[in-house]
């Protein structure tokens, strides 16, 4: 059977698209069900539309606290009751309440070489620090900020004379191989979080991510 994913997104989109895509070939053995945004007027949104899947805006901008926005939008995902929660994109800061009631069924992709550069303006930080590689990291969501258990890693190359969108294209190419990657991973059964960890096939992954130990 497969499972049932809710994408939460906030721009262009993407990653989403490299999941949809990898649903529709059964890459994955899953579907999306839901994709449900923080911004109206997004691409993310028309990319639903074009792939026939409902949507929802959910504007953060009309909430008086975080709190109220993220249980607005727990109540919209849990009407789905998805197997796997994706974040792709999405520029939120995410309540514990929300966090807890999601862990283990919640993934993130965040453009950096975790635990290096959380936050914003990676590939800016990576290029000024004079970094020679940089890349992408897929994690379970917990309470810190991109600081969950890391599953998978990816690098890239920094040159010389890059810039900050040399390297955001560089970084996207892989986000798009290994995010649909760790979504299967997830859907097989082979991807569980236990104890704030990170398990592949019941073995325990590297800090650093699988194929890094």
């Amino acid at each position: 059977m497969k499972k049932k994913i809710v994408v939460l997104v906030s721009g262009n989109g993407s990653n989403l698209q490299a999941i949809i895509d990898a649903c529709q070939s059964n890459q994955i053995n899953g579907k999306v069900v839901a994709v449900i945004s923080n911004q109206p007027n997004v691409y993310s949104l028309i990319r639903a539309k074009q792939a026939n899947i409902p949507s929802h805006v959910i504007n953060h901008k009309a909430f008086i606290s975080r709190e109220e926005f993220d249980d607005k939008v727990q109540q919209q995902i849990d009407c789905y009751q998805p197997d796997l929660i994706v974040l792709a994109g999405y520029m939120r800061i995410l309540t514990t309440d929300f966090v807890q009631h999601y862990a283990g069924k919640m993934l993130n992709i965040h453009p950096s070489l975790l635990p290096k550069y959380p936050g914003l303006h990676t590939h800016r930080r990576a290029i000024e620090a004079g970094d020679k590689e940089h890349g992408t990291t897929v994690h379970f969501v917990t309470e810190d900020l991109d600081g969950g258990p890391i599953i998978l890693q990816a690098k890239v190359p920094i040159f010389d004379n890059d810039t900050e969108q040399d390297v955001t294209e560089r970084v996207l190419t892989q986000e798009h191989r290994i995010y649909p990657l760790v979504v299967k991973w997830f859907c097989d059964n082979r991807l569980n979080m236990q104890d704030g960890k990170a398990y592949l096939d019941g073995k325990l992954i590297s800090s650093a991510g699988y194929g890094e130990d």
